[in-house]
């Protein structure tokens, strides 16, 4: 499975029609540590670029934005109860929801793995 990216520093990752989504370790670079994360609920539905919950470091707070629309239909409750691993495994056990697809379609305007380190590196 390949990861794709946003410009708003998430990540998705794809098998069959549910989509694992994350922050990068550019996002989690930014905010520094993580202690809090709102997760969205189990069965709602968000369409892309829609908040889908939000993320609060020491140094701020940031929105996690939805980047494909669909179902979400499972939610990181080992996050919820150690949002460390935001920081520590962003791109592993750091996964903050996964979603059923609604517009598979929508995967085509995110940005690849090469593509987002040129933007992420733009700042």
């Amino acid at each position: 499975m390949t990861k794709q990216y946003t410009e708003d520093h998430e990540w998705v990752e794809v098998s069959g029609d549910v989509a694992t989504v994350g922050i990068t370790h550019h996002a989690q670079d930014a905010l520094g540590d993580v202690v809090f994360v709102d997760l969205p609920e189990v069965g709602k539905a968000i369409a892309q670029k829609e908040v889908a919950g939000v993320v609060e470091s020491v140094k701020a707070a940031a929105d996690v934005y939805m980047p494909i629309s669909g179902e979400i239909v499972e939610v990181n409750e080992a996050l919820r109860a150690d949002p460390s691993l935001a920081n520590s495994d962003p791109l592993g056990a750091g996964w903050f929801f996964k979603v059923k697809l609604s517009d598979a379609g929508q995967l085509a305007g995110l940005l690849t793995e090469t593509a987002y380190a040129d933007f992420a590196a733009k700042g």
